[in-house]
């Protein structure tokens, strides 16, 4: 039986004002400026671009360089009282192998001075169906299994304000649907939830707004269709190759939705300013003109590309 999670009758709201993150000359997170509020926010950016850095700053274990982090109008740094409200899931493996997921989560019960541990305890990991494993080893865990104990140790003091870092990695289907579901009741039942990912589907499965972070930087806030439309409208890069690359290449430059047409050892190089148009107009103007095409493909595909398109609208 899975146990549900208590209605929270007090919201909380996370604010960060002009946040920056340096180390030495590395810096972290640049500059940001963002309000998380009650309900599921997508933290989205590729690997490296500051999503767990801004997490710890929300969380209370990292202070901001410059700038102010808040919750609930005061200031998260050095005060305490708001490990009371707060969950934090990191993506690092911060748990004790030793121990088993039962003792993990009732020490973290045990830390928070809660009047009733154990079942505190015994909530948490029904919550996130992890009881029947509970009295193995971490270190027989599976990573999904360590990723759904960890949420549970996050979650033993019923917090307001829980904070994923990449929580669904590792998981097989089955437990990646299941934790979705929980984050999004969750959300529904009126907690500030915030969860990094550099998956847009899985973001889009989960979030009602997506915070976009890029190289330190907020590139981009809205809910996820209007996203997936800047991520989709931006100019795209294809190499095709055909039977007649001239031809092809002559009828493409005279529609607009070509930038640029260049011809390479390898084929044409095609900027599509206007990608669903480019997408009907190719197999269309090839069968007109009597030129098979032997290969169409995307050459800026990769993930920092496309995020790092959204920093410069």
């Amino acid at each position: 039986m899975t146990t549900t999670a208590p209605q929270i009758t007090a919201t909380s709201v996370v604010s960060l004002t002009q946040v920056s993150r340096w180390y030495g000359n590395v810096v972290a997170v640049n500059d940001v400026t963002m309000t998380i509020g009650p309900g599921v926010t997508g933290l989205l950016g590729p690997n490296g671009a500051g999503k767990s850095t801004l997490l710890h700053m929300m969380a209370g274990f990292l202070a901001p360089s410059s700038g102010t982090a808040t919750l609930d109008g005061r200031p998260i740094w050095k005060n305490h009282e708001i490990y009371r409200i707060v969950g934090l899931v990191p993506e690092k493996e911060a748990v004790y192998g030793f121990l088993t997921g039962w003792q993990f989560v009732l020490s973290a019960a045990r830390l928070h001075g809660l009047p009733d541990p154990e079942g505190a305890a015994r909530r948490a990991i029904e919550l996130v169906e992890m009881t029947e494993p509970s009295n193995r080893r971490i270190e027989t865990y599976s990573k999904g299994m360590r990723q759904r104990i960890k949420v549970a140790a996050a979650l033993v003091h019923d917090p307001r304000v829980l904070l994923l870092d990449e929580p669904f990695n590792g998981m097989d289907p089955r437990q990646r649907l299941h934790l979705m579901d929980l984050v999004r009741r969750m959300g529904a039942e009126g907690r500030t939830i915030l969860f990094s990912s550099h998956i847009l589907e899985e973001v889009e499965r989960v979030a009602q707004q997506i915070e976009v972070l890029v190289s330190g930087r907020h590139a981009a806030s809205g809910d996820y269709r209007e996203i997936r439309r800047r991520m989709t409208d931006r100019p795209h890069l294809f190499r095709v190759r055909s039977s007649d690359d001239r031809k092809l290449a002559a009828a493409l430059i005279a529609d607009g939705s070509s930038g640029a047409v260049s011809l390479t050892p390898l084929g044409l190089e095609v900027q599509a300013v206007d990608f669903r148009r480019f997408t009907w107009l190719l197999p269309r103007v090839a069968k007109a003109a009597d030129i098979h095409v032997w290969q169409v493909s995307p050459t800026d595909e990769d993930l920092e590309s496309v995020f790092s398109y959204l920093v410069t609208r």
